[in-house]
């Protein structure tokens, strides 16, 4: 399914449009001459494209504060107003570009096992491990797994520096313990964040699902959902801009990772919306939908016109299949 994806089905749509030049592209991914399958290569066959290759490079998407290696896609960027392109996420692409890279490669290991070519797939395998370690910690990360491990240390950091400050008191050190108590409030409510971040994650609820075409409340263009989390967990300069402290639930609400139509904002094709400004149509949506992305998330649209995730983005967000309900006078019909 997505092994005949390539850079050229990465930067366009079903209609020709163009979103990203070569030359940005190649800001953060090196292309090379193809010589051989190696381990320090990810190669993206098309008809367009063969001779070369994609090579990856991990320190820099590890910059989860710079954000700026997946930003190919996006144009502008400088905009601090509230609108539409204050919610484009490029830590998104990101997670999508890795989610990409993990399909691909697990293609094209069978492809080689298959094809008998077992050092080639050793090599591919072991590339493939590197990237889901990445993404294994960025998830960590992101869904709070490191959140318990975070607030038992900064608890144990607690308890050590309320020893400190008992001596400093016993000594008459005010200065001391006037610090220490200012590093114990500190740590006090970083502790009870990395711990309801944890618990959020755990008691998750969605008001919509994987796939499901929605309209933005506010700036009214027509997405579907491709990713979502419990919480917002984008950086604090991310939240400024978009003003997440003044939506009516904040950022402790679920947020989503939307595809918006090509059609409806060219410029903005990966989002990161608060649950709160999302609505879902009442009735089937079957209008066109044409996104780059569509072709590897999805495997095509129900009879609602909704999309169907393909399973391994059901796992990843671990999410059950939808099965579209039965409208009565259909099975009366039948």
């Amino acid at each position: 399914m997505v092994q005949g994806l390539s850079l050229s089905t990465l930067t366009t749509s079903g209609n020709g449009g163009f979103y990203g030049s070569p030359a940005l592209w190649r800001r953060h991914f090196k292309l090379l001459e193809k010589s051989r399958i190696g381990i320090d290569r990810l190669c993206f066959c098309h008809q367009f494209v063969q001779g070369l290759h994609l090579r990856v490079n991990f320190n820099l998407l590890r910059q989860r504060n710079l954000r700026a290696n997946a930003g190919w896609l996006f144009k502008g960027g400088s905009d601090r107003g509230l609108d539409a392109s204050s919610e484009r996420s490029e830590s998104a692409n990101e997670d999508i570009l890795f989610f990409f890279f993990q399909l691909d490669l697990a293609t094209r290991v069978q492809c080689a096992l298959n094809m008998e070519e077992y050092d080639i797939a050793q090599q591919l395998r072991n590339k493939l491990t590197e990237v889901e370690e990445e993404i294994s910690r960025q998830l960590e990360a992101k869904r709070g797994l490191s959140s318990k491990s975070e607030a038992q240390d900064k608890a144990l950091s607690i308890i050590r520096l309320r020893a400190d400050l008992q001596k400093a008191i016993d000594s008459e050190n005010y200065a001391l313990a006037a610090d220490l108590r200012d590093q114990i409030s500190k740590l006090e409510a970083e502790s009870l964040a990395a711990s309801a971040k944890a618990l959020a994650f755990e008691n998750a609820r969605f008001a919509f699902r994987l796939g499901q075409k929605v309209n933005h409340k506010i700036f009214g263009y027509r997405a579907v959902i491709c990713g979502m989390d419990p919480v917002c967990c984008e950086s604090s300069s991310w939240m400024e801009i978009a003003q997440v402290e003044k939506l009516q639930r904040g950022p402790s609400q679920p947020f989503y990772q939307v595809l918006v139509d090509v059609h409806a904002d060219p410029n903005i094709l990966v989002a990161y919306v608060a649950e709160e400004n999302l609505l879902a149509s009442d009735q089937p949506d079957m209008a066109r939908f044409d996104h780059p992305y569509i072709s590897f998330l999805f495997y095509g649209t129900d009879t609602a016109g909704d999309f169907i995730p393909i399973k391994q983005l059901r796992e990843k967000y671990n999410r059950p299949r939808y099965e579209v309900p039965t409208d009565p006078e259909d099975e009366e019909l039948q």
